[in-house]
């Protein structure tokens, strides 16, 4: 979960690498725009209060940058700020926005733009709701519904988190994985919190992931499969609730799809499941440190001890489900 002290970061120190990037001149933009959705993205407009078209629309829905679809926004993030202006608490992915300081019209504050295409968007203000207390507040004319249904996120614990963001950062259809923590109690907990295991909270990895690529289902069996599901509350080495398996559903279909997928991987194993399966609370992300270990530290005994093996072995049971450059 992204805080109004990581925004101050980006701001300060550059914001996370995009995904990717897409550059167009000014003419190109303006041919594929409507005026407004040019005087607002391109040029960095602002359109007038409660005149979007998204600003009193709360169905489900994924909002995508109204330039090139980046994937901004889920609508469960969706909230009525009452400032005239659609208001989000986080991103879909920490990755989705550019943060730079704006000191026009005498005022001192952050814009967000989107991090593929340079477009405005809006602002961002650390008076939202509560764990993030952030408000995103965002014009219509920047953005446009890119889905409604395919894209999904899901929470899995399975031990150091280390591992399994690198297990599902390299599944095809995985667009973003966030090491964290969730299940507990704890507001915003830190690391050295979590390890004690007095938190409630579990090592875990939230993901975003494009369920007409790879279904729910495919994550669920993948998970139970690269680690061990039935051992209560420990991964190896690790002992704690902290390193408990488990699985965080986000609502009722995820939930009968997991009771399915563990009723029928259940004797594919030689002991019970022990997963938990539960209701998603809240997740927390885990210092920066934590994020892309794999990918920094491939060449470190415990990587290549313990992560790289689970590789290989998702690798040999799952090469159709990886990523091209896997």
């Amino acid at each position: 979960m992204i805080n109004w002290l990581d925004i101050i970061k980006y701001a300060n120190h550059g914001s996370p690498k995009p995904s990717r990037r897409v550059e167009k001149t000014d003419a190109e933009w303006e041919a594929l725009l409507t005026p407004d959705q040019f005087r607002i993205a391109r040029q960095h407009g602002t359109e007038r209060a409660y005149t979007g078209a998204f600003c009193h629309l709360f169905e489900p829905a994924l909002y995508g940058c109204v330039c090139c679809e980046n994937w901004l926004f889920d609508s469960r993030e969706k909230f009525e700020s009452g400032t005239g202006w659609p208001s989000f608490t986080q991103p879909v992915t920490e990755n989705a926005m550019k943060y730079r300081k704006d000191s026009s019209y005498g005022m001192s504050r952050i814009e967000v733009l989107c991090n593929v295409c340079d477009a405005h968007l809006g602002h961002i203000f650390p008076d939202g709701p509560m764990p993030s207390g952030l408000r995103y507040c965002i014009n219509s004319a920047s953005m446009r519904k890119v889905s409604t249904t395919a894209v999904q996120t899901a929470t899995f614990a399975g031990g150091c988190f280390w591992c399994t963001e690198a297990i599902f950062k390299a599944l095809n259809g995985v667009e973003s994985v966030l090491s964290g923590y969730s299940g507990g109690d704890a507001i915003n907990p830190g690391y050295d919190q979590v390890k004690t295991g007095a938190t409630g909270h579990a090592e875990a990895i939230q993901v975003i992931f494009d369920s007409s690529i790879i279904p729910y289902e495919d994550l669920v069996r993948i998970h139970l499969h690269t680690h061990n599901p039935t051992t209560l509350n420990r991964q190896g080495a690790d002992v704690g609730t902290q390193y408990r398996s488990a699985i965080f559903y986000h609502n009722e279909e995820q939930q009968a799809i997991a009771e399915q997928v563990i009723a029928d991987e259940a004797a594919n194993f030689e002991a019970p499941i022990v997963t938990e399966l539960s209701a998603f609370g809240q997740f927390f992300k885990a210092e920066a440190q934590h994020q892309d270990f794999y990918a920094r530290n491939s060449d470190t005994p415990y990587c290549d001890v313990v992560i790289t093996p689970k590789l290989q072995k998702l690798r040999e049971q799952y090469s159709d489900k990886l990523k091209i450059h896997t």
